[in-house]
């Protein structure tokens, strides 16, 4: 493996950066595994999350069996889709027109469906990674896919750590799908539960939504106990 040049005094000599070296060393040495990493690093540094993703392919296409380098291509993949939707998100913003708005969704789709991919894969390589069924989730939750998402997080239901927040999404998927006697029961499930207690946020989270169901169903009594178990956090 060929040594890549440091750029020590390169401010008195106005050297080349180190981005630059690299580019240029992974022309002459494209079996530099370390230099792969460490000039998508620099690149999401600068947030270039496009160049990350080109040459993390490129370490991939050469190191195809290297799963931390695979994992790294992921996540330039994630962070330029999230870019791409913050920058059209913006520019919908600013023009407030329904071209931009169509764009707006389009962008959204494909973080959504970017997630999807990563995560899919990503379970597929290592099943015991079941928190990522929580990001699937989300992810069919903002693609209107909601009997998927219930079906994605019902594995979930039975973990200690992550059942307040898949009881939370569930309730929501199920209010969407005109769900709300089950809606309830998920969502006192997030928020009342004494076997697991959520962090306040969930739980304050799915309260609302309780408060607001019992208020259109006129369940008096369950709303005035919701109420009060919401000052209670609060």
């Amino acid at each position: 493996m060929t040594a890549v040049p440091t750029n020590e005094g390169s401010e008195a000599t106005a050297g080349p950066t180190r981005r630059q070296q690299l580019e240029h060393h992974l022309k002459t040495c494209p079996t530099d595994r370390d230099s792969y990493l460490e000039l998508a690093t620099i690149y999401r540094e600068e947030n270039r999350p496009l160049q990350a993703a080109k040459i993390l392919r490129q370490a991939h296409e050469t190191f195809p069996d290297d799963s931390s380098l695979l994992w790294e291509l992921e996540e330039a993949q994630l962070a330029r889709s999230v870019q791409q939707l913050v920058e059209v998100r913006d520019l919908a913003t600013r023009l407030g027109n329904s071209s931009a708005d169509h764009e707006l969704e389009r962008a959204t789709a494909d973080w959504g469906n970017c997630r999807l991919k990563v995560c899919r894969a990503r379970l597929n390589r290592d099943p015991s990674l079941t928190y990522l069924r929580m990001v699937l989730g989300e992810a069919l939750y903002d693609l209107e896919r909601y009997d998927e998402a219930i079906d994605e997080l019902e594995p979930l239901l039975d973990s200690e750590t992550h059942s307040p927040g898949a009881y939370l999404l569930t309730g929501r998927c199920q209010l969407l799908l005109s769900q709300d006697m089950a809606a309830m029961k998920s969502l006192r499930q997030a928020s009342i539960r004494r076997a697991v207690v959520g962090p306040a946020k969930t739980r304050s989270a799915a309260l609302k939504l309780l408060i607001d169901l019992a208020d259109r169903h006129g369940l008096s009594a369950s709303l005035q106990f919701y109420q009060q178990s919401l000052q209670a956090i609060s």
